[in-house]
């Protein structure tokens, strides 16, 4: 019995979005303005030259990126010897929860909520239920930001006084950053469990824990223990699917957070270095008829927000020469899909995720042109090439 493989490649979105000026993203193309950047020699840092992907363009990257947005990708040129295509979102966000559960079958049936961007970004309600549950008389930030700066501002200020950081972005997010050690992993992790119920009765995506360690001296870094609670998806999903068919879901990185373990049989985590190990060995090991959903988050968090193209070119090389030992593990059979969520141009102005399609990159089903699909029509793919009943709107491109 044959095995898929869904790997999210988190904000590595291609451009062309008919809606992006909607968002204010008109133009943004996260994968295009990286390869330009390494073509003109403006990406040169801990690596050079122009960006060499030679494995996710053998499946047809480049073709993808030009189908979504019309914009070059230079050295990004092979001939596909996989099936590629673009896809384009229709729920009503640029976020992780939206671009996943579309992708596993289930468009977002609602329009999130999200958080003033002038004066204070938190009701005094909401403060002072932050303040009850942690136990504390004040909170830090109270605003929009980027994590790392913010992190890098009151990393201080939270150790000498305990306040949790507090602050949200464009997207649907609360998100806390504490010290792990001074102010604790599992106190953080209450904090944010305590209050994700009131957000998400309004609407609210995720909360999510940002733990960090370090000293004012030495500087600070976030961990790998990050957490999201994520809202309850409203309706069955991909992995729901697959379960209900009595197959099993491994999910990879931080999938079983945005489906809040629904449909989810086991988790692996770590940073993303860690992640490529377990996906190997799920290529290796997993079940017959299973079906293995991963997510690298590391583009989008570590490179996509601060707006580091050298740092997410370099990530991006990394993934690439990475993926041969997985490639050597799936068996003929096997169907492999690579995509994105959303996009995140580190070129682009703000710190926030660029609204852009996505590049789709099938391995083991052989080479053609997908064209233009929906987010949705992945997770029919998937459906079908396991064999199992699909519940959402999507089309199978198999």
């Amino acid at each position: 019995m044959s095995r898929a493989f869904l790997i999210v490649l988190d904000s590595v979105g291609c451009g062309g979005a008919p809606d992006a000026a909607d968002f204010g993203d008109a133009g943004a193309n996260t994968l295009a303005h990286i390869a330009q950047a390494c073509a003109e020699g403006r990406a040169d840092v801990g690596r050079s030259g122009p960006l060499n992907l030679p494995n996710l363009d053998g499946l047809g990257l480049g073709r993808a990126i030009t189908l979504a947005s019309g914009d070059a990708a230079p050295n990004l040129t092979a001939t596909p010897t996989g099936a590629w295509g673009a896809a384009t979102e229709v729920s009503v966000g640029k976020d992780t929860p939206s671009g996943h559960w579309e992708l596993a079958g289930l468009p977002v049936p609602w329009n999130w909520t999200y958080f003033p961007t002038g004066g204070d970004a938190f009701s005094p309600d909401l403060v002072a239920d932050v303040c009850r549950a942690a136990g504390v008389d004040g909170i830090l930030g109270n605003c929009h930001a980027a994590g790392i700066p913010i992190m890098e501002r009151l990393g201080s200020e939270h150790m000498k006084t305990g306040h949790p950081i507090c602050y949200t972005s464009a997207d649907s997010v609360f998100q806390i950053a504490a010290h792990e050690e001074s102010f604790g992993l599992e106190r953080l992790y209450d904090l944010c469990r305590a209050l994700a119920p009131r957000l998400h009765a309004d609407k609210v995506g995720r909360v999510i824990a940002r733990p960090f360690v370090g000293t004012p001296e030495t500087g600070f870094t976030r961990t790998t223990n990050r957490k999201d609670f994520a809202i309850l998806p409203p309706a069955p999903t991909l992995c729901d699917w697959v379960q209900d068919a009595g197959r099993h879901v491994y999910a990879i990185g931080k999938i079983g957070d945005i489906f809040s373990m629904r449909g989810i049989d086991e988790v692996c985590k770590g940073s993303d270095a860690t992640l490529m190990t377990h996906l190997v060995d799920h290529a290796k090991n997993a079940v017959d008829g299973s079906l293995t959903f991963a997510n690298f988050v590391e583009f989008d968090s570590l490179y996509g927000h601060p707006r580091d193209v050298a740092g997410y070119a370099r990530a991006l090389e990394w993934f690439d020469a990475a993926l041969p030992a997985f490639f050597a593990e799936l068996r003929p059979d096997d169907l492999v899909i690579f995509t994105a969520d959303h996009g995140n141009d580190p070129t682009w102005t703000g710190s926030d995720h660029t609204r852009e399609r996505v590049p789709v990159l099938c391995h083991g089903v052989g080479a053609r042109a997908l064209g233009h699909i929906g987010f949705a029509d992945v997770a029919a793919s998937v459906a079908d090439h396991l064999n199992i009943a699909g519940q959402g709107p999507g089309r199978s491109f198999l």
